[in-house]
């Protein structure tokens, strides 16, 4: 008999609430990356995720919740949190947060702070570059990160360029605070994704050398696969903040990783 997994969420809270409940196994455990990143593409401050009523997780399950919060640590940079009385010992190595309730989980985290992260949506048209970089240097000016506003916009232009020039999709522009730094992204509806290489580019490539020309100028970037398409991220940190930035996956501050999170 085939594993069954059901995902439904909740947005009726201060954080949108996934509730797991079946199977969580190497059969069902893409259908539920599947459905928690269509969930973090509308960039929610925090996740968190009911799995009271799954069966005893798989090692698959494990890994791939693992390796969800390694690939989200960047973008959108969202507070993950598991909420299970069984406690973290039902969910070994996932290095995620486990709440015995979502209730403690809300507790802790606090209420949202609505200016933390800004998006717009835009159409594939000329012009939209530019109501990208009227959005980050006015976050940027309310935020004191003016430093950070001309690389961001750099790296705006390109990835809201690439879209469209070669994706010609609606798109989204995602702009937050990341530490001491801020996080851009740009989410679309192309499963085409960009090159770099860090060599010659050719005249072809898809976003090759608006990608090589991002990498100058952020300290990490990356792109995040969707099943209806993709989103392409970078982290910008000013100079003076690079030594004390975490890396993906790193965790600092308490060890349930809520009010100062890797990546918060």
């Amino acid at each position: 008999m085939a594993s069954e997994v059901r995902q439904p969420v909740d947005h009726g809270s201060d954080y949108p609430l996934v509730r797991l409940t079946g199977v969580l196994d190497a059969a069902t455990a893409r259908t539920v990356r599947s459905a928690l990143l269509s969930v973090l593409a509308e960039q929610p401050e925090a996740l968190l995720v009911e799995v009271s009523e799954v069966t005893t997780p798989a090692p698959e399950a494990a890994a791939m919740l693992r390796e969800l919060r390694r690939d989200t640590a960047d973008w959108p940079a969202a507070h993950l949190a598991l909420c299970d009385p069984r406690g973290a010992s039902a969910w070994p190595g996932v290095g995620w947060p486990v709440w015995p309730d979502t209730g403690a989980a809300t507790a802790e985290l606090g209420r949202p702070d609505p200016d933390r992260r800004h998006s717009l949506a835009l159409d594939p048209v000329v012009g939209a570059a530019r109501r990208s970089r009227e959005l980050i240097t006015e976050v940027c000016g309310r935020w004191d990160r003016h430093d950070l506003a001309g690389p961001a916009c750099i790296v705006v232009t390109e990835l809201v360029n690439n879209v469209v020039v070669h994706a010609r999709t609606a798109m989204n522009v995602l702009v937050a605070k990341h530490g001491s730094g801020i996080s851009v992204a740009v989410r679309d509806h192309s499963t085409h994704t960009p090159t770099y290489t860090g060599g010659p580019v050719p005249s072809t490539a898809y976003g090759g050398r608006g990608m090589l020309l991002i990498d100058s100028v952020s300290e990490r970037w990356g792109n995040l696969p969707l099943d209806d398409g993709k989103v392409v991220w970078a982290l910008l940190i000013a100079d003076d903040a690079e030594a004390g930035l975490a890396r993906p996956g790193e965790q600092t501050g308490a060890a349930a990783g809520m009010t100062d999170p890797a990546h918060g």
